[in-house]
């Protein structure tokens, strides 16, 4: 704890923000003293003044809830979870999100030809091959690409990263997508028996 440096030993959300709100008088007291003469950060505090800060790092926040969520990121704590995959997530905007891999649901719909997406950063990518923009530039070759992540991948050409790895052997992709393709050879594999073999 920041304020009254007692060793919490592990990282949980709950328990570091019920000792959070215990010595909230003395966090109070230690977050506004740089404030000049008059100032206040109850309810009423002028904008853009974050006094919740993290612990952690170096983040501050205005609101308790915003800090809350932040904390995760450290903590590790994912609270929400998708009943049919048992995937968890630290956000439950994140799980709605997820949720439409289940559902199928698309509500994100293109004006120009009406195809829908399920995230606003997917459609928001797709509205670029209507104008033909490409807005991330590689500062060694200066090819462009409508993606970043499109960007990244090419990056690794340059500099040989290849940051997807075969479990099952030592061989490793630049792409993710090569990679899943690859473990389909080892799914299909046949075994000594000459039947296919699920690795």
């Amino acid at each position: 704890c920041p304020v009254c440096k007692q060793h919490l030993p592990e990282l949980k959300l709950g328990p570091f923000v019920k000792h959070r709100q215990q010595c909230k008088g003395d966090i109070h007291q230690r977050e506004v003293s740089h404030l000049p003469p008059g100032r206040h950060t109850g309810k009423n505090s002028p904008p853009g003044i974050k006094r919740h800060s993290c612990p952690f790092c170096a983040k501050a926040f205005g609101q308790t809830n915003n800090l809350k969520v932040h904390l995760r990121i450290h903590t590790g704590e994912k609270p929400y979870d998708c009943e049919q995959c048992n995937k968890q997530f630290a956000q439950k905007s994140d799980l709605t999100k997820h949720q439409r891999i289940h559902t199928g649901e698309k509500p994100y719909e293109c004006e120009q030809c009406r195809k829908c997406f399920a995230l606003t950063t997917t459609l928001q990518n797709h509205r670029l091959t209507h104008t033909g923009e490409k807005p991330f530039e590689c500062k060694l070759c200066n090819k462009r690409f409508i993606q970043k992540n499109h960007l990244t991948g090419h990056q690794r050409s340059h500099t040989g990263e290849r940051p997807f790895k075969c479990t099952l052997c030592s061989k490793a992709f630049t792409y993710n997508c090569s990679l899943k393709i690859h473990m389909r050879k080892h799914q299909e594999k046949p075994s000594p028996s000459g039947d296919p073999a699920l690795v």
